[in-house]
């Protein structure tokens, strides 16, 4: 079975200040898009799910496995940046801390996990998973941040946020031998 590789970041969520972000759960709207990405034919040998250890994404990996009847594997190295210093921000305040975070990559901002940490992180995390997979697909689930910094480490471009996750509930698609991207960020139906 051939081996292929599609990295999913998680779509909507239910926002609640009162909980942290990385507890948050998907929304209805969110749950319906993962399942019609769980339906898609062009997964078939899907042999493989992970997710990172936030609850989004292991719900989102759970509908996906749940169609192959596999079990979602957790690794904490896929989480996105940590944020914690700051917690919730509103969406406009949000983007221009994102905005500064990809601009300005060996710099913490406002105490926010260094882009380039965070690349090293994820892309360390997912070497380590993809060397022990042997056969058919993969997918890793996680976020739109680190997966653009990982997207970007694989194709062997700068981190900025021209490559940035356009929305949630994206996906981008690698090759084996050698790893490599072979499909840039599209929107989960």
């Amino acid at each position: 079975m051939a081996r292929f590789g599609l990295f999913v970041a998680h779509p909507e969520v239910v926002i609640d200040p009162a909980v942290p972000v990385p507890r948050w759960h998907l929304s209805e709207a969110g749950v319906a898009r993962m399942r019609r990405l769980a339906a898609d034919p062009s997964l078939d040998g899907l042999a493989a799910v992970w997710a990172s250890d936030e609850t989004k994404a292991i719900e989102s990996a759970g509908l996906l496995a749940a169609r192959f009847g596999l079990p979602v594997r957790v690794h904490p190295g896929l989480a996105e940046m940590d944020r914690s210093s700051t917690g919730y921000l509103p969406r406009a305040e949000f983007e221009r801390h994102a905005d500064a975070f990809f601009a300005r990559p060996a710099e913490s901002v406002a105490g926010w996990e260094k882009a380039v940490d965070a690349q090293a992180r994820i892309l360390a995390t997912a070497r380590d998973i993809l060397d022990g997979h042997a056969a058919g697909g993969i997918a890793l689930v996680g976020h739109g941040g680190t997966g653009t910094l990982l997207m970007q480490a694989l194709a062997g471009r700068p981190i900025s946020r021209a490559d940035d996750v356009p929305a949630a509930g994206c996906t981008w698609r690698f090759a084996f031998d050698p790893l490599r991207v072979t499909e840039l960020w599209r929107a989960i139906p």
